[in-house]
């Protein structure tokens, strides 16, 4: 199914009111699936400059994604990616050894925004929000600890960012 298709989908979920439908489509269009995702709930209402999904749940157990109620009023290939960054934290909190450091998860789920390694069927984003993601990721990897062995464990991937974004400009 080509994007516009996808995009003409998500939108008619979108507007018969069914948003925690066209999540789950999106998880299984894009192959995204995860048994140990008991589903989606909604969160207050989401604004230009401040779009929040969070996973929750205890280590070991099934997670819960929350996104808000207007998450298909942005753009489609941000809102994909950000549902692609919870489903990280959902493998993260629910497979040994799970990922217990905060800086750790978040540094791991920006990667995978910017590179798509265990998503790669999502659909690219625009350069904007690439740079939004690498500089995310690096406050996460500047949180680790200047010289810190999970700055060390991380340390060719952070060169893969800046590649990526010096390739950007």
């Amino acid at each position: 199914m080509n994007y516009k298709k996808v995009k003409h989908k998500v939108e008619s979920f979108h507007n018969q009111g069914k948003t925690k439908e066209a999540a789950h489509w999106i998880l299984q269009h894009f192959n995204m699936q995860d048994h140990y995702l008991k589903g989606f709930e909604f969160r207050e209402k989401a604004e230009p400059s401040m779009i929040v999904l969070t996973t929750e749940g205890n280590f070991g157990d099934q997670q819960i994604i929350r996104i808000p109620e207007n998450t298909f009023q942005f753009p489609l290939p941000l809102m994909i990616s950000l549902i692609a960054h919870e489903m990280v934290h959902v493998r993260q909190k629910t497979r040994q050894p799970f990922v217990m450091d905060k800086n750790e998860r978040e540094w791991q789920a920006y990667y995978e925004m910017l590179f798509r390694n265990l998503f790669p069927n999502i659909p690219e984003v625009s350069n904007h929000y690439k740079k939004s993601f690498a500089q995310k990721a690096f406050d996460y990897y500047n949180r680790m600890g200047e010289g810190s062995e999970l700055q060390a464990k991380y340390a060719e991937q952070k060169k893969q960012v800046e590649e990526l974004i010096a390739s950007l400009r």
